[in-house]
């Protein structure tokens, strides 16, 4: 399994922006599928926005499209995510989670770090 680590999480203003990174413990960072998922208070965890291994293609859910990239250096073992025109609803606990095969990425998970939009 690859040890994950998010951080850049905090208090922001709605309509502001915000980037979370995520670091993996694995050289084979560039092999896994690499996503972001967030949970708030109360609800169950949703996809984010994820990137594939093999291409980089990118996938997000249509509540941040247009809002948020994610992005991954794999030199670095980091995919991070950009997000922008923040909103309350984009209030959670964001996890970064690592899978080597599957889709969306499940297996391998961090131990999340708070989002918080309020004004």
């Amino acid at each position: 399994q690859v040890q994950l680590v998010e951080s850049g999480g905090r208090l922001v203003q709605p309509g502001g922006s915000l980037k979370l990174s995520c670091t993996g413990s694995e050289s084979t960072f560039k092999t896994y599928n690499m996503a972001w998922f967030r949970q708030a208070p109360g609800k169950e965890r949703e996809f984010v926005a994820g990137i594939s291994r093999s291409d980089d293609n990118t996938y997000y859910a249509d509540s941040v499209k247009g809002r948020f990239t994610i992005s991954r250096d794999n030199a670095k073992n980091t995919v991070e995510l950009q997000m922008h025109a923040l909103t309350p609803e984009d209030t959670g606990v964001h996890y970064c989670a690592a899978d080597p095969t599957n889709w969306p990425p499940r297996r391998d998970w961090g131990q999340g770090t708070q989002v918080t939009v309020s004004s």
